[in-house]
């Protein structure tokens, strides 16, 4: 059993965007991986921002929203 797998569509456009990543911080792996996990605590904040804005009958299925 082969612990590489198997390529596939979705590989193709994660291994641009690591490329871009890299191309972005000048080559750097070190830069790269600190702006990675700079936009990555700031996702988390700003995810944890917006749960604490929803309300918390729409998070508890009390509130019907509009279907159309």
């Amino acid at each position: 059993m082969s612990s590489v797998s198997e390529p596939n569509e979705q590989d193709d456009g994660l291994d641009a965007a690591v490329e871009q990543a890299i191309s972005v911080c000048g080559g750097d792996m070190r830069a790269t991986i600190r702006a990675l996990i700079v936009a990555n605590n700031f996702l988390g904040s700003e995810n944890a921002e917006l749960k604490k804005a929803v309300s918390h009958a729409y998070t508890r299925g009390r509130f019907r929203t509009y279907t159309g």
